[in-house]
C-alpha cells in the first residue's frame, strides 16, 4: 500500500488510532470492542492507506487489515455525511485494485478478497440515533427488491451521555470522547485547546498521550477546526449558488415570456438580465426548446 503521506493534516482521531505510539494498541482495543474478541497480537493489524479518497488536505480516516477483513473507520465531528456509503465504495475499489494480483483477476480460479466493513463514529452536537446503518442502495436512482450490489455503513455514536456499549470496552475510545466534550466546554475562550489539555490532564484523561503530545495535539485540533469551518462554509457557499442560480433562472424565464408576450425588445430584456443580447437570444432559445419539449411530452 502506499506510504501516508505526511503532507496530510492528521486529525487527532487519526494520530490516536494510527499515527501514534501507542495506535497500534489502541486499534486493536477499538477492534476487539467492536466485534467481541479477545486479539492479544498487535501484528494481527495491518494498517493500509489509499490516498486521495477522502477531503484532498486532511485525514479523518483510518483503514486496516485484521482476520480477513478490511475495516474503514471514519470519524465526524459536525454532522454525518449521507454519502459514506459512495465514498467506502469508492475507497474499497482501489483498495482491492492493490491487494489483487492483476494477472489473478482474469484467471479462472476463485480471487479470494478480504470482506469489508464500514464504520462512522459520531460525536456531533446535533441529535443523533445511538446507532444508525446507512446503505449503499438508498442512493440507487432505481429501488427495485432485487439488489446487485451492497455496501453497509454502521454509524455509532459516541458522546460520552449517550452510553454507547462500545465505550465500555474500549477505554481510549471513551476518553477520546470525553476529551471532545471538555473541548467542546471551553470553545469560546482564550487558549481553549490548552485549556481542555490541562483539564483533561488533571482527571487522567488521555493524560499519558496528552503530555506527550501537547503541542502537536493543539495543532491538529486547530486544523480539525479549520477543516470542519471550510466544510460549512463551502456548503453554505453551495447552498446560496443554488439559490442564486434558481433565482437567476425564474427571473429569466419570466423575461423571456414578456419578450414573447411582446412587452420587451430582445435588447430591452437583455439589459434586465445584465446579459449580453447575444447570450441572451441563446438562453432564449435553449429555453423555447425546453418548453417545446415539455409540451410535446
Amino acid at each position: 500500500m502506499p506510504k501516508h503521506n505526511r503532507n496530510y493534516k492528521d486529525s487527532m482521531f487519526v494520530d490516536l488510532f494510527y499515527e501514534d505510539e501507542t495506535a497500534q494498541e489502541n486499534l486493536l482495543s477499538l477492534y476487539n470492542a467492536l466485534h467481541d474478541s479477545s486479539l492479544q497480537e498487535k501484528g494481527m493489524i495491518q494498517k493500509m492507506r489509499v490516498e486521495d479518497i477522502l477531503y484532498k488536505n486532511f485525514r479523518n480516516d483510518i483503514s486496516f487489515q485484521a482476520e480477513g477483513k478490511i475495516i474503514v473507520f471514519g470519524e465526524h465531528q459536525s454532522s454525518i455525511n449521507p454519502n459514506m456509503p459512495l465514498r467506502c465504495l469508492l475507497y474499497m475499489g482501489r483498495a482491492y485494485e492493490q491487494l489483487t494480483d492483476d494477472t489473478a483477476k482474469y484467471g479462472t480460479k476463485l480471487v479470494k478478497i478480504p470482506t469489508p466493513e464500514c464504520y462512522v463514529f459520531y460525536n456531533g452536537v446535533k441529535e443523533y440515533p445511538l446507532e444508525q446503518e446507512l446503505r449503499l442502495s438508498d442512493a440507487f436512482l432505481s429501488q427495485e427488491k432485487q439488489k446487485s450490489m451492497e455496501l453497509k455503513v454502521q454509524v455509532i455514536n459516541i458522546n460520552s451521555e449517550k452510553g454507547h456499549k462500545i465505550l465500555g470496552k474500549c477505554q481510549v475510545l471513551k476518553e477520546y470522547s470525553l476529551f471532545v466534550e471538555a473541548v467542546r466546554k471551553h470553545m469560546g475562550e482564550k487558549d481553549a485547546f490548552q485549556s481542555a489539555i490541562e483539564e483533561c490532564i488533571g482527571k487522567g484523561i488521555l493524560s499519558s498521550y496528552l503530555k506527550r503530545k501537547g503541542s502537536e495535539v493543539t495543532n491538529m485540533l486547530t486544523a480539525e477546526y479549520n477543516y470542519e469551518k471550510d466544510i460549512e462554509i463551502k456548503r453554505y457557499e453551495a447552498l446560496m449558488q443554488g439559490r442564486e442560480e434558481g433565482r437567476k433562472s425564474g427571473r429569466l424565464e419570466m423575461l423571456f415570456e414578456l419578450v414573447y408576450g411582446g412587452v420587451l425588445t430582445v435588447r430591452e430584456a437583455a439589459l434586465q438580465a445584465k446579459l449580453a443580447e447575444e447570450e441572451f437570444r441563446m438562453e432564449m432559445e435553449s429555453y423555447s426548446q425546453k418548453d417545446d419539449g415539455c409540451k410535446r411530452n
